[in-house]
């Protein structure tokens, strides 16, 4: 047989393994580029389920200050001053949404400054569909503003209740505007922008954990409401004569609000469609129940009686204080928070309040400024890197977070944020507080408090009872 021959047979019997490498050969481009389609559907499919899961976590934030916490607020004022008291939950809405659309977004997440952010974000520029890596790669920033506003809405919200009943309208608008600018958008960028004082994740000096605004929202609304109580005085007539919420069925009502509101407020801090939201919902949840349960046996034990409003209240302060937790902490440990803030709360607007003998309306200060601190430095105990594992060293190794990781450290960390924060509210609002004095005047006259500030100052009445 010639070399020819014995070629071409060696050709004929390698043909059979020949042919399916060929065709692998002409197939493996197509195969990359299915691939690459496919892991291009996932983030596609993945980003479209976060921003869904942030749109709704958004409307469910604002659904928190209108309808719940005007609801929630209203009910417990006097008839007279009802439809006062919802109109600073909802003018809030209006007003704190332009203030964040022309510099507030960009100065609390602009930038990478220790204190405040800057202004490259101002009017919304460059606020598009493309999402801002730094906080949330998933989702369009636009998303991510939006989101933010609402926590910008109901933090001021939550004041108002400290000065219910006695506070001038233009002097809250005032006040408003003036205290977003220079404590909410400072203290969120020192907790959540990047390069913040007291960022855990993006570069801050002093790591604090708060998940979804216990120092940023709580501490900073709570602190700040007691300065305003004690700088404008009491009600007329507080508390020789009896100031009865004029309908728990309105507060009720505003209380559930809130309750399922929150799930937006703590599980869409997640920034994700995640099992960590998983997460930061099921504590949120519990740590209210908790809450709700402590309040009530604590007021059943020493009057004898268990309350709605104590029931409504107890839960309140068990969201707060969930909240900077929320997405650091396991079940069993988001329940011992919400019982420990029940107590710790009532014992605030009850004892404490009377020996003190301020007039917080609406008890801002004891359920939201005693709250949201007891929540932060608990944060601190029971944080761990089981249900949070973001916290990382130059190894890419998980750290652990709180005392029960056996950072007894963090403690520590969650104090200096804490101090930060009410630092900030007892100075920025004293001075606000003194400016809108001399301004506007900050509070309604004798006549119009006597008379009620629903006629006295929108012209309107919230019941009208004919004949």
């Amino acid at each position: 047989m010639g070399p020819a021959m014995r070629t071409s047979l060696k050709l004929c019997c390698l043909m059979p393994f020949l042919m399916p490498a060929a065709l692998f050969a002409q197939a493996a481009p197509d195969l990359a580029s299915r691939i690459s389609t496919l892991e291009a559907a996932a983030k596609s499919a993945q980003s479209a389920g976060d921003n869904a899961w942030m749109l709704i976590s958004s409307a469910l934030v604002l659904m928190m200050t209108g309808p719940g916490l005007a609801l929630f607020y209203g009910g417990l004022v006097r008839r007279k001053n009802v439809l006062g008291t919802m109109m600073q939950s909802f003018i809030l809405m209006a007003v704190v949404t332009v203030v964040w659309a022309v510099v507030g977004y960009s100065l609390a997440f602009g930038g990478s400054s220790l204190f405040i952010g800057d202004f490259r974000f101002a009017l919304l520029h460059h606020v598009g569909s493309a999402p801002n890596a730094d906080y949330a790669a998933t989702i369009p920033q636009q998303t991510f503003m939006v989101y933010q506003l609402m926590f910008a809405i109901i933090t001021p919200a939550l004041i108002s209740g400290a000065f219910a009943e006695r506070m001038k309208f233009s002097a809250m608008l005032l006040f408003t505007v003036l205290w977003s600018l220079i404590v909410y958008f400072p203290m969120a960028h020192m907790v959540w922008g990047k390069g913040g004082l007291l960022n855990a994740f993006l570069g801050g000096k002093v790591p604090c954990f708060d998940f979804a605004g216990g120092t940023v929202v709580h501490i900073t609304s709570g602190v700040s409401a007691l300065v305003c109580a004690l700088y404008l005085g009491k009600r007329l007539g507080y508390p020789e004569v009896p100031m009865k919420p004029h309908s728990l069925v309105l507060s009720f009502i505003g209380a559930c609000l809130l309750w399922v509101g929150w799930f937006g407020f703590n599980a869409g801090s997640a920034l994700a469609a995640s099992p960590l939201a998983t997460s930061a919902f099921v504590a949120t949840h519990f740590g209210a129940a908790a809450a709700a349960l402590g309040w009530i046996a604590a007021e059943w034990i020493e009057n004898g009686k268990p309350s709605v409003l104590g029931g409504i209240s107890g839960s309140v302060a068990g969201l707060v204080a969930i909240t900077p937790a929320s997405g650091f902490v396991q079940p069993f440990p988001a329940l011992l928070i919400g019982l420990c803030a029940g107590v710790v709360c009532y014992l605030m607007v009850t004892r404490v309040k009377r020996m003190f003998g301020y007039d917080d309306s609406l008890d801002a200060f004891g359920v939201h400024g005693a709250g949201g601190t007891l929540g932060a430095l608990l944060t601190g105990v029971f944080a761990t890197n089981a249900v949070n594992d973001a916290l990382k060293d130059s190894a890419g190794r998980t750290m652990p977070l709180g005392l029960v990781d056996g950072n007894g450290a963090q403690v520590l960390n969650q104090l200096i944020g804490c101090a930060v924060a009410w630092a900030l509210a007892i100075a920025g609002t004293l001075v606000i507080l003194k400016v809108c004095d001399m301004t506007v005047g900050l509070r309604a006259s004798s006549e119009q408090e006597i008379e009620g500030l629903d006629v006295a100052l929108h012209g309107e009445e919230g019941y009208i009872f004919e004949g």
